[in-house]
């Protein structure tokens, strides 16, 4: 996998980490996430530590494309806390989400979009009371974090505003729970867990058409 090493963190763009029991670890860790077959909602995804195989948070998702519809809810596992919801901005120049902790009632920490214009595939994460005009036009603060590579493949990777590696995430067929095959993401010490697994999804369901259209291509 590309990216480099992953750096640990010593500090976070916000005050508070999402989940006061999850988020954080003094060592890296890496998960394996798996999009749920059977759903009635259409984007669930389900986490675990591969470590030990627990389970770590779970994604529920309702992507219907109408307002106030639109929002991936992130649980950790041990006790069903809803710690973070990604709501889809629907007038946006590109695939957009605000970020809230602990639900929609809740604190807005920042937002997620695409990168209109870049080399390659980009989302860039802001966080909110850093300054600039709003979240387009070319007077937004600097990203906290941007995350860069092959979306298709999922093969990609998370950055702070140093250019420090604090996520990778990459395509595997050997880890396996419950026959099913899945995708990993490593996780910087430090680095907020519960942030970087919500990104990945959000971003996992924006290319959730290529990744079909690449797949029968390959037969």
């Amino acid at each position: 996998m590309t990216g480099g090493k992953l750096i640990p963190q010593s500090s976070l763009p916000y005050q508070t980490p999402f989940s006061s029991t999850e988020s954080l670890a003094n060592e890296p860790r890496i998960f394996a996430v798996a999009e749920r077959l059977f759903t009635f909602t259409g984007e669930d995804f389900d986490v675990k530590n591969v470590a030990d195989g627990s389970d770590f948070i779970n994604v529920r998702g309702a992507m219907m494309h109408l307002p106030g519809k639109d929002k991936m809810r992130i649980y950790t596992s041990h006790d069903g806390e809803e710690v973070l919801v990604l709501d889809r901005v629907l007038i946006a120049a590109t695939p957009s989400y605000d970020i809230y902790r602990a639900g929609m009632g809740a604190e807005k920490i920042g937002w997620m979009e695409k990168k209109l214009v870049a080399l390659t595939d980009t989302f860039d994460v802001y966080m909110e009371g850093e300054g600039g005009f709003g979240v387009t036009g070319l007077f937004k603060p600097p990203p906290a974090y941007q995350i860069t590579g092959d979306f298709i493949d999922r093969n990609f990777v998370m950055k702070n505003d140093k250019g420090e590696t604090v996520a990778k995430i990459s395509e595997v067929d050997l880890i396996q729970f419950d026959g099913m095959n899945h995708y990993q993401v490593q996780v910087a010490p430090g680095m907020d867990a519960v942030l970087a697994l919500a990104c990945t999804c959000a971003i996992d369901e924006e290319f959730d058409e290529e990744h079909k259209a690449k797949r029968e291509r390959k037969g």
